[in-house]
């Protein structure tokens, strides 16, 4: 009977709630209540009125109101958020009250004062997805305002809503008025504050227009491969293949896509065998990042298309990665949001000492802070403490194990369709909590979710190595050199190469591997866990005794009692044999 009394019309409906308000009442009940409702009395409804809304109902922490005209609800949404944003001055990070809003334009069922129907869930859909301080528009707002607010757009293409059967396209608010009549910004496209990347066309340049499915599928299996990266924001296939056919400027491809990358290549057959070329450019300056060229025969152009995605997805991994730290450098401090301070954490993570962990852990602990579910910036974490117990760092905190137990646990809930989160969690539990069954599992999900990681691949080596997989182990290893040749961290793929090779019992491989890591990089102490070793089984000791000396200036105060306690090592043979070799050098017990 309720629906035979409902009416029906078109209605543009706000969506908005406050970020963390489970977290804000757990932190002051009281305050939180009353800072809330001072918003609503000062700021929330004379901007709804003086936009001619009407508040539909309070739910909770969130709001739901109605307007009749999509411009009136995008101008309220600006001038909430901004009123917000002047109360939250001054007011410590842990209190601000911030909120999410999402607006659609659509069909609405009413009944007495409340409002129903897809309209309202596509709204409430959207502010889920919006960013804490951010508006989101479905296409139907954004088809009505365009030219006539005083914001800018960014489109995120389509977006897949809960219990929708469609994807709704949505687009971002990305610019706030200045004054009243200043002009309207366009409805141009900026970079996402992901790493933002277009794959284009692949030129067909064989003269053969069969091979046109030949290309047009490799640069779609690139697609679906570089959007594993959580890290990523990849534009989707039929935005990319407009530009089909076209002689593009990438600049305009940056500006019209909204992408700070661009990769582009070509595909070119001659009688059975076929060369692919593809090149990274950096979209805002024209720089070319990376290029390279791929042949092969068409015995089976399918296996061949795959390795060709493997090996162009591994390539880009380590070069977006230093561009997005670099670009992070740069901006000012006081700019910082979590997904920068990760940045800014990623080079000193890397650097394998203890005051570079330290200043690793104090970003990373910051960029938590801002959100506490970031499953990278909390498998990093958990990672860095892993570092510091395995080698035998100082402790920082009452327990260090029991604290990167818990980080990693955390990037694995949090991250667990985000393949580095579950790569570095799971790859904690295996060092710290001798944890191998889930440590694994969560290491082969990585992989199975991002295969053309080399990070990822060493990262399971050299758990494999650990829990007493030695082949499986160098399997990894050589796959992660042969997807990141250009990877600045190559260094780690050879010393895991040189210790699955050790546990083998392949002493000249391990050494081998061990001495080429020590070239690229001589400051990872890791390296001398193999080198010293090695060298001892081949009765090499004069070089035992100098490589040992150099990884006591790495790692002082390392005695064999303490790496017995620390090194996860599963196989009671390898253990032995690694530290037979410490001592037979020098090491002392």
């Amino acid at each position: 009977m309720a629906d035979e009394r409902a009416q029906r019309r078109l209605a543009a409906i706000l969506a908005a709630d406050v970020v963390g308000y489970s977290r804000l009442m757990q932190l002051d009940e009281a305050g939180t209540l009353a800072a809330l409702k001072q918003r609503r009395a000062e700021i929330l409804r004379p901007i709804v009125d003086s936009h001619r809304g009407r508040i539909v109902k309070f739910i909770g922490d969130g709001v739901l109101i109605e307007f009749a005209s999509a411009v009136d609800a995008v101008e309220c949404a600006v001038g909430l958020q901004q009123g917000m944003e002047h109360a939250n001055a001054g007011v410590g990070a842990e209190r601000q009250i911030v909120l999410r809003i999402g607006i659609n334009l659509g069909d609405v069922m009413v009944e007495g004062g409340d409002i129903y129907g897809d309209g309202v869930n596509i709204a409430a859909r959207l502010e889920s997805l919006a960013e804490p301080g951010g508006v989101l528009l479905s296409e139907t707002v954004f088809d009505h305002v365009r030219g006539k607010v005083v914001v800018g757009f960014v489109d995120l293409g389509p977006q897949s809503l809960k219990n929708m059967a469609e994807p709704v396209r949505a687009f971002k608010v990305s610019g706030l008025a200045r004054h009243a009549g200043a002009p309207a910004a366009p409805a141009s496209k900026e970079p996402s504050p992901r790493t933002s990347i277009a794959v284009l066309p692949f030129n067909n340049m064989s003269g053969d227009p069969e091979q046109e499915y030949f290309a047009d599928g490799m640069v779609e299996d690139i697609i679906t491969a570089l959007s594993r990266f959580e890290q990523l924001f990849v534009i989707a296939r039929n935005s990319c293949f407009t530009y089909k056919g076209k002689a593009v400027d990438v600049r305009q491809v940056s500006r019209d896509l909204g992408v700070r990358f661009v990769l582009e290549g070509s595909v070119r057959k001659a009688g059975s065998r076929l060369r692919i070329t593809g090149q990274l450019i950096d979209a805002s300056s024209g720089a070319h990042l990376w290029a390279d060229k791929f042949d092969g025969g068409l015995e089976d152009v399918f296996d061949l298309q795959d390795r060709i995605t493997e090996k162009v997805v591994g390539a880009i991994e380590p070069t977006l990665r230093k561009v997005e730290i670099d670009r992070a450098r740069r901006k000012p401090v006081e700019n910082l949001d979590a997904y920068d301070l990760y940045l800014r954490a990623l080079p000193h993570v890397y650097a394998f000492r203890p005051d570079e962990n330290l200043a690793a852990l104090k970003l990373l602990t910051r960029a938590i802070e801002l959100d506490p579910n970031y499953a990278a910036a909390l498998g990093h974490a958990a990672w860095c403490y892993e570092q510091r117990i395995v080698r035998g760092w100082a402790a920082i905190g009452e327990d260090d194990a029991k604290t990167a137990i818990a980080l990693a646990r955390r990037a694995l809930a949090a991250g667990s369709d985000d393949a580095l989160a579950l790569a570095t969690g799971g790859f904690t539990l295996v060092m710290v909590a001798r944890d191998y069954d889930n440590g694994l599992d969560a290491l082969r999900r990585a992989l199975a979710k991002n295969p053309g990681s080399g990070f990822i691949a060493f990262l399971a080596g050299t758990a494999l190595a650990m829990a007493g997989n030695p082949e499986e182990s160098l399997v990894q290893a050589e796959r992660a050199m042969a997807l990141s040749p250009l990877d600045p961290a190559f260094f780690l793929y050879l010393t895991i190469a040189g210790l699955a090779h050790l546990f083998a019992g392949r002493p000249a491989e391990a050494l081998e591997f061990a001495r080429r890591s020590a070239s690229l990089y001589a400051d990872w102490d890791s390296t001398y866990w193999v080198l010293v070793p090695a060298y001892v089984q081949l009765g090499r000791m004069a070089e035992a005794r100098v490589a040992l000396e150099k990884f006591r200036a790495l790692a002082p105060g390392f005695t064999i009692a303490g790496a017995r306690e620390r090194f996860p090592i599963r196989d009671p043979a390898s253990l032995s044999m690694m530290l037979d070799g410490l001592q037979a050098a020098g090491l002392t017990a």
